[in-house]
């Protein structure tokens, strides 16, 4: 079930590794700051914010990462140039995570990826995003081919076959020849997901992409989970929309997923420890079908040493009752 015929790409995005067999390397979360109806945010066409509180939010991100082995990146939201340029110097002050721009047209998008290539950030950024729906991908493409830039997180998004198999074939014959065009060097497939019930048809595309292409793959399950948290909120309270949020992430986390955008970074406290035991059973169904143990800071090990020695232990018995028979 999780062992595929093509070899996995790793690739490096500041000091995170994305992809992979796997187990091999856990899911990495992103949370999202700047974005519409953020309580930081005092003007988003001037770029102005409470920076403390963004601070905060970044400073228990990265804590949340460091006690759960979950590695993070930030994705900062934004609409006008000048705007998204203020948030990058904030981030690369207070910060070594990796981060993304996500910036929903073409020209503050270039304008975002300029900057990014004058300060030379180009390791930790990842452009977000290249997507079907852009309305001069020509003018993007031409531009971004001039920067050098190095990773891309591409939107598999097929509004004419929403299958599984319709996101492979845009992939395949739109968005992989864009960013190739575009001079980007790693590829990060995002498999659109749009709600919770269709959130399979993210699921099932990112082990598609996984193994037709050996790329990194992931969603947003919070895109569906936020469509429906007012109604949650309402019938279960606070928690009831926690367990909803936290249970379609560790799905998305075991069913082929590299990365997940857990959506506003306010959801790391419990998105972290949930996704760090879905990381743990993940890597078990991994173990029993391969016999592979992920190192020693994934959360398995970190967590459950005892459990991991127990299946060493058994692994060297049964080595030693084959070598004898």
């Amino acid at each position: 079930m999780f062992s595929l015929k093509r070899k996995q790409k790793v690739v490096r995005i500041g000091n995170l590794k994305v992809g992979g067999r796997r187990g091999e390397n856990p899911t990495v979360l992103i949370g999202t700051m700047f974005y519409n109806g953020h309580r930081i945010l005092h003007s988003r066409k001037k770029g102005e914010f409470d920076r403390k509180r963004a601070e905060e939010l970044i400073n228990r991100q990265e804590e949340l990462s460091d006690a759960t082995g979950m590695p993070a990146m930030l994705d900062i939201v934004a609409t006008f140039g000048e705007e998204v340029r203020r948030y990058i110097d904030f981030v690369a002050e207070v910060t070594d995570m990796p981060f993304s721009t996500d910036i929903w047209t073409e020209q503050p998008k270039v304008e975002a990826a300029r900057y990014i290539a004058e300060v030379g950030l180009e390791e930790r950024h990842l452009y977000n995003s290249l997507a079907p729906w852009a309305k001069d991908p020509e003018y993007e493409v031409r531009e971004l081919s001039k920067l050098g830039l190095k990773n891309v997180l591409v939107v598999a998004f097929n509004m004419q076959n929403p299958t599984p198999r319709g996101r492979v074939e845009l992939l395949r014959d739109v968005l992989l020849p864009r960013a190739e065009k575009a001079g980007f060097k790693n590829v990060l497939v995002d498999t659109s997901l749009m709600s919770i019930p269709s959130a399979p048809f993210s699921f099932l595309a990112s082990r598609l992409v996984k193994e037709e292409f050996g790329l990194p793959a992931g969603c947003a399950p919070s895109n569906g989970t936020d469509l429906v948290k007012k109604d949650v909120e309402a019938k279960w309270g606070k928690l009831g929309f926690v367990g909803i949020d936290s249970a379609a992430h560790a799905l998305g986390a075991l069913l082929w997923n590299d990365f997940l955008l857990y959506g506003p970074i306010e959801s790391a406290p419990w998105i972290f420890p949930a996704m760090a035991n879905a990381n743990a059973m993940l890597a078990t169904l991994v173990y029993e079908e391969t016999a592979e143990l992920p190192g020693e800071e994934h959360p398995l090990c970190r967590f459950y040493p005892d459990f991991v020695e127990e299946l060493k232990k058994g692994e060297a018995s049964l080595r030693e009752m084959e070598a004898e028979g």
